[in-house]
């Protein structure tokens, strides 16, 4: 992988994910550099499921796999929130 591609994967990462934690409701107590991994992970992930579904090749923008990315990083925000809260409170 390139520096290119790291760099693109750390802006599309932080996309998803900030795009995820907006549309996750509540509010999300975790750190940017969780939304960026949870994003990066969910940028992955709906890419698998939309090119095993055969959404992913569609012309122009790929608003589907788009979503997908994004439901998925929601998710991924929520439960992160929820987990990170509760480590949280037993530090304290």
């Amino acid at each position: 992988m390139t520096i290119i591609g790291i760099i693109s994967a750390l802006v599309v990462g932080l996309v998803i994910g900030v795009l995820g934690r907006l549309v996750a409701p509540g509010r999300q107590k975790i750190p940017l550099w969780l939304t960026i991994v949870i994003g990066i992970i969910a940028a992955l992930a709906g890419t698998a499921i939309a090119r095993s579904a055969g959404y992913a090749d569609t012309p122009g923008f790929d608003w589907l796999e788009l979503i997908t990315q994004v439901v998925l990083a929601a998710i991924g925000v929520s439960l992160a929130s929820v987990a990170y809260g509760r480590r949280r409170k037993l530090m304290h």
